[in-house]
């Protein structure tokens, strides 16, 4: 692999760290990526299923799942997890990403990890080709292409380091925050970084140096590279032995920071966790001379960095190695956004013309455009255009469930509305208002209870003696008059239609199978017709290859008693005009209709 990220490169983001995950973002917009660098967070305790972030002045989605698996397989192309778990939690999630594959590198923010852990960790991700950068780093960064979390810091400083295009040195240091700085110093004294990395502080990290500058050694973008060690281990000697072999050529510019740590009568801890000298080759003194008779290009001091790093520079220059570099268009972050209220995922307003889901609505309105009322439902409901089968499907329940006569609760509250003077609108809520738990509610209910049967393999007695345990009549079965000798003509239509034009019904046939159980009980207790729409609504959206879990979401969402508010909706419609039309008075329910049972109110 000759760079680490590219323009398309994506990462999956573990823990919602807000402030990390916009500045990825801020820096996409600024170099005019083409699609944000976070596809997916992973929250493991949010209830969320997506979170907003902004996108310039705009706002984008960006999905939250509960755990990498998930994520994982929602966004595959995401190759890079940003691991942002606490040290806890950290080895774990670096460990199940690696056993779930399709990761290249993985970043591992924490710091602490145990050592044990650590190397096993480090020699497991080298078994399967992952570069793990860190433990405890901030990352790293090819410049125009994609950033980790808060490498660079703000997106001013960023700019002013010149980390928003490619610039012509590989950086490789220990430190996060020297890594910012050295960026500052390369950008004032050269053209920037082509790539850099933050290889981490604990004593064991995943990528060592070596690794990065061989890396950047095949990539044709770093020219020279600048390597920034520290006082502890001894990873800088496998970088002169690469030299020594012929691997590294191209110029490398060194220092180890540490060297006042000579100064000290006994050994000192510093900063990092490997920051600590066990033999006199661990030292930075050591490393530094050692490098520097590698032919390493090392100061005398890090303040003599700059200057080396400007000769360097203008000596490939000179050589025409380097050429002079064109600033690219930026895009420019806006000091203050505001984020929106509502979301809206099916149509669009702005413009010309509306959208229904991406379609003009001058494409989809008339008859010679080949889009019926089916179709406009299942791109405003369900955002996908549905084959004319499930289509026509859709539009046989609206008319089937339509009405039922004046004497159904809702048919008679709409009635006695728009008998009361009101208008068609307050009329209709006063009869939809009716819909629930015993007057259409059945149909969601038939859906839910018989897919959970279906889903748990259980055999109609078994899914009978689990209602019965629910305390709950089963949805769907049942009828006031109907029976297998009486037939519901709506339900063998329904099921006719089916047979006919499903790929498959393999809930129905189930639940005919549940229905031969509850008839030789009573006869009338025959899947009707909400069972029956309910039942074979999960039998369509099985074969247009939803998910299980998606038809769970539609179903808790209500979207099947949506069918049966929409349908019966026209019948209600139908009856309010009616009353107008007839110009009924005032209705008053008759008297002898009522059971009066009036006491005396007792005296408190």
């Amino acid at each position: 692999m000759a760079q680490l990220f590219t323009r398309d490169t994506q990462a999956i983001f573990w823990n919602n760290n807000k402030t990390a995950i916009q500045r990825m973002l801020d820096y996409d917009y600024t170099i005019k990526r083409t699609t944000p660098s976070v596809a997916a967070i992973v929250a493991p305790t949010s209830s969320n299923k997506f979170d907003k972030f902004f996108y310039g002045p705009d706002e984008v989605m960006i999905p939250l799942f509960k755990t990498t698996a998930e994520a994982k397989a929602a966004q595959p192309q995401a190759d890079v997890l940003l691991n942002f778990a606490s040290f806890r939690t950290a080895y774990d999630v670096t460990m199940e990403a690696l056993n779930l594959g399709g990761f290249s590198s993985i970043m591992i923010t924490a710091e602490g990890i145990p050592e044990r852990l650590a190397r096993g960790m480090n020699e497991f991700a080298r078994s399967k080709n992952v570069t793990v950068i860190g433990p405890a780093t901030v990352g790293g960064i090819v410049p125009g292409a994609f950033k980790i979390a808060n490498v660079g810091g703000t997106i001013e400083n960023i700019v002013q380091s010149k980390l928003h295009r490619a610039g012509s040195c590989g950086l490789v240091t220990r430190s996060g925050g020297l890594f910012n700085e050295l960026s500052n110093i390369i950008s004032i004294n050269a053209d920037g970084i082509a790539e850099g990395v933050a290889i981490g502080g604990d004593r064991f990290v995943g990528s060592v140096f070596i690794d990065n500058l061989l890396r950047m050694e095949a990539n044709p973008e770093v020219k020279y590279m600048l390597l920034l060690g520290e006082v502890g281990g001894t990873e800088e000697y496998k970088v002169i032995e690469a030299i020594k072999a012929g691997k590294l050529t191209k110029p490398i510019i060194a220092w180890c920071i540490g060297t006042i740590a000579k100064y000290y009568d006994s050994g000192v801890q510093f900063g990092h966790a490997g920051a600590s000298a066990n033999d006199d080759r661990e030292t930075a003194e050591s490393k530094n001379n050692a490098m520097r008779e590698a032919g390493i290009h090392v100061p005398g001091s890090f303040n003599d960095l700059p200057e080396i790093i400007s000769a360097v520079y203008h000596e490939l220059h000179a050589q025409g190695t380097i050429k002079d570099i064109k600033e690219p268009p930026l895009n420019l972050v806006p000091k203050s956004r505001r984020s929106k209220e509502f979301i809206c995922t099916i149509s669009d307003d702005r413009g010309e013309e509306a959208h229904y889901c991406g379609y003009p609505i001058s494409s989809v309105a008339t008859p010679d455009t080949g889009f019926t009322v089916g179709d406009v439902m299942s791109i405003l409901w369900f955002k996908k255009r549905y084959p004319r089968w499930a289509v026509d499907f859709l539009e046989t329940v609206l008319k089937t469930v339509a009405d039922h006569g004046p004497a159904v609760s809702g048919a008679h509250n709409a009635k006695v509305t728009a008998r009361a003077g009101k208008d068609v609108i307050s009329s209709l809520i006063a009869g939809l208002l009716t819909i629930g738990p015993r007057f259409g509610g059945a149909i969601d209910g038939a859906a839910k209870y018989f897919k959970y049967a279906d889903d748990h393999k259980l055999t109609p007695k078994e899914f009978l003696a689990y209602m019965k345990k629910e305390g709950t009549p089963i949805p769907g079965i049942g009828h006031r008059i109907k029976s297998l000798k009486n037939p519901d003509l709506r339900v063998e239509g329904l099921k006719k239609f089916a047979k006919e034009h499903f790929p498959s019904t393999p809930l129905l046939d189930y639940a005919l199978t549940v229905e031969q159980l509850t008839t030789s009980k009573k006869e009338t207790l025959i899947l009707n017709v909400d069972g029956t729409i309910g039942i074979l609504m999960v039998d369509m959206w099985r074969s247009l290859s939803y998910k299980d879990e998606e038809i769970d979401v539609f179903i808790d969402a209500g979207a099947l008693n949506a069918f049966f508010i929409l349908g019966r909706s026209i019948g209600f419609i139908g009856h309010i005009l009616d009353e107008k039309r007839l110009a009924m008075p005032m209705y008053r329910h008759p008297m002898d209709d009522i059971l009066y049972d009036v006491q005396k109110a007792e005296e408190l």
